[in-house]
């Protein structure tokens, strides 16, 4: 990557259990952007430290704040990532050139509390290593492959899960958005789970843009990466020029018949 001035910086959260691994295929995908992946803690290369909000939004504050002075910042996060990134965003309405939220348009409130909850409580029983490999035979199954399946981490970050799911259930909701001040990405799979209140979270924006990946699932960063790094790059573009402003952008880079609204609707 060449550095250039006004070159964007692209801050990426990973998602539940995973890690900065996740994101390994984005910087050639992203020539143009400073591409900055981090790990939260209880996750990657910190899966010996405890969960803690603040030590997450730490972390991700950390990475934002060391752009360059007058660089763009774009922050996207995925699933647990992105409900943290609105948080951030949320608490430093200025500090953003742009938001990116993937996967992370459910209120956690409402129909994710009973879902996580319970798999909080049975995770001691089952135990962190057999969930690990549960799950990801449950992720290859929905179509992650080659590199990015044998990327996938074993249980050790699910540690994480209980502490890190709580904080966002209590603290997380579509309302965060409202005085967020920067464009607003949400973007999902068209059968993502976690796609059910899109809307409300549209509605919460002041510069909402909706983006559906079709014929992917919540784990689109992982199985659609081409799809996403095009998101991506329409969103560094926009922060560097300023084009996104206050309204939708001029044409989606995918859309799909049935879908929710596409980015530009």
């Amino acid at each position: 990557m060449t550095d250039r001035p006004g070159q964007a910086r692209l801050v990426l959260v990973h998602g539940t259990r995973m890690s900065a691994r996740q994101w390994a295929p984005y910087p050639a995908l992203l020539p143009d952007a400073e591409v900055v992946s981090v790990d939260l803690p209880g996750h990657g290369t910190r899966t010996d430290e405890p969960f803690t909000l603040e030590g997450a939004l730490a972390t991700i504050g950390a990475a934002v704040g060391g752009r360059a002075p007058g660089r763009p910042v774009v922050l996207a996060g995925h699933s647990l990532g992105g409900y943290l990134c609105s948080l951030y965003a949320a608490a430093h309405p200025d500090a953003l050139d742009a938001l990116v939220l993937i996967g992370a348009t459910a209120d956690p409130a409402n129909r994710l509390a009973v879902v996580y909850r319970a798999f909080a409580r049975v995770l001691p029983y089952l135990g962190a290593d057999r969930m690990g490999r549960v799950a990801n035979r449950v992720v290859r199954l929905l179509g992650v492959r080659g590199g990015a399946a044998d990327a996938l981490p074993d249980g050790t970050s699910y540690a994480a899960l209980p502490a890190a799911w709580e904080a966002v259930m209590e603290h997380c909701g579509p309302d965060l958005l409202q005085g967020v001040r920067c464009p607003v990405y949400l973007v999902n799979g068209q059968f993502d789970q976690m796609r059910l209140d899109v809307a409300r979270y549209a509605a919460a924006c002041a510069a909402p843009h909706v983006v559906t990946i079709p014929r992917a699932t919540h784990f689109v960063p992982l199985t659609h990466p081409e799809a996403v790094a095009e998101v991506l790059v329409t969103v560094v573009r926009d922060a560097v020029t300023g084009a996104a402003g206050t309204g939708p952008s001029p044409a989606p880079p995918r859309s799909d018949p049935g879908a929710p609204p596409t980015m530009g609707e």
